[in-house]
């Protein structure tokens, strides 16, 4: 079935809206009355040349590397100092990481126990790519503070040059 003139002006303007192919084949489907498999919209957009928006890439609440970091302090004035400048960085937060001696998981470069400051446990694995993660959190749905998920991440930079990683 092919689409008129003016109905592929109404696919083209709903896909400059931000419609995806889903609710595009729905839309034709609920205004128009016809009947699209899925590829066969993904072909229609291309015949039209027209182009997808992205959507929001989501959020992975597992993983604390992706958490933005904190924003960098003001610069001193000439002749002053800051007080990174005085005395050495603290620890973020009380966190205990622990590595392994072997990993046992064929996904992971690295694992071990975590300790969080409010006493919450659970393991953290170091994918092959290189990205941190934890599994087996005693709390279910647990999502570590800002300065806990720093210090978890400072703490693990730590343990693993120990261990020549």
């Amino acid at each position: 079935m092919s689409l008129t003139p003016e109905q592929k002006q109404v696919v083209a303007q709903w896909v400059t809206d931000g419609d995806n192919l889903s609710v595009v084949q729905k839309k034709l489907l609920d205004e128009f009355e016809i009947t699209m498999t899925y590829m066969d919209v993904r072909f229609l957009v291309d015949d039209l040349e027209l182009i997808l928006k992205d959507a929001a890439p989501k959020v992975d609440t597992s993983d604390v590397s992706k958490s933005p970091p904190p924003p960098p302090p003001p610069p001193a004035a000439e002749g002053e100092t800051t007080a990174t400048e005085e005395i050495a960085p603290e620890p973020v937060g009380n966190v205990t990481v622990s590595v392994d001696h072997a990993t046992l998981d064929p996904n992971a470069l690295a694992s071990g126990d975590v300790t969080f400051s409010d006493g919450v446990t659970g393991k953290w694995v170091v994918d092959h790519s290189g990205r941190p993660g934890f599994t087996e959190i005693s709390q279910p749905g647990y999502r570590p503070s800002p300065e806990d998920g720093q210090a978890f991440m400072q703490e693990l930079s730590q343990a693993l040059q120990k261990k020549g990683m």
